[in-house]
């Protein structure tokens, strides 16, 4: 453990800050959110866990910094996956819109287990100004995926889109999280077969929901 010298710039306040977000992405390769301690951060960047809390209130918030800034730049990839033409037909773009966002949400686990852990663990120990700043960013982040959406199929609307990105983000979280049963449930489903229709492959359920969830938004706008 090095000894704590106080940043005495904004940018050497900033690059401090980088490093340990960049630390803890990077541990979250290695493990899941619900294992990413505090104690194993400050050990990894060198500096006492009060020290690193001088740059984060808690774990929590530099969860959701990362949260946040995984989200962005799912979103930006997920807007130029989507190519389908326009002028393609309805059943098409709906097709395109699921399949498209499931597996990039897919390829992201870091991102899944984020969402996962958000409302039951990372909007905790956090203060109103922090939880306040990360809902708006929110908001902005479901404003672009409902863009996106709009895109591929203008039909939604405004409203509508805004539906179906809301529940994007909350049918992912949720789906991860029971898309990875314990050693013990594995073993529970590999003796019993009768159980293993409870076991959820997530691109594929995701595909689904996001499907019914479209086709229902559809049929009930005014024809």
């Amino acid at each position: 453990m090095t000894s704590f010298k106080r940043a005495r710039s904004e940018e050497q306040r900033a690059k401090r800050r980088r490093t340990i977000l960049d630390t803890a992405a990077a541990m979250l390769t290695e493990m899941p959110v619900a294992q990413l301690s505090l104690n194993e951060l400050s050990r990894r960047v060198c500096l006492a866990k009060s020290n690193v809390l001088r740059y984060f209130e808690s774990r929590e918030e530099i969860l959701l910094e990362l949260l946040d800034t995984a989200t962005r730049q799912w979103l930006t990839d997920l807007d130029a996956a989507l190519t389908t033409p326009a002028d393609a037909a309805l059943p098409d773009r709906l097709d395109a819109l699921t399949t498209t966002t499931a597996s990039s949400l897919a390829a992201r686990p870091t991102l899944c287990d984020l969402l996962g852990n958000q409302a039951a663990v990372l909007e905790h120990n956090v203060s109103p100004q922090i939880a306040a700043d990360y809902k708006r960013a929110t908001l902005a982040h479901i404003a672009t995926l409902a863009g996106v959406a709009r895109r591929c199929v203008p039909e939604l609307g405004g409203a509508d889109s805004t539906n179906f990105a809301g529940a994007t983000v909350v049918l992912a979280g949720a789906l991860w999280a029971h898309s990875r049963p314990s050693k013990a449930m594995l073993a529970a489903y590999a003796a019993n077969p009768d159980l293993a229709a409870l076991r959820l492959d997530f691109t594929a359920t995701l595909t689904e929901a996001l499907g019914v969830f479209l086709a229902g938004l559809l049929a009930r706008r005014p024809r």
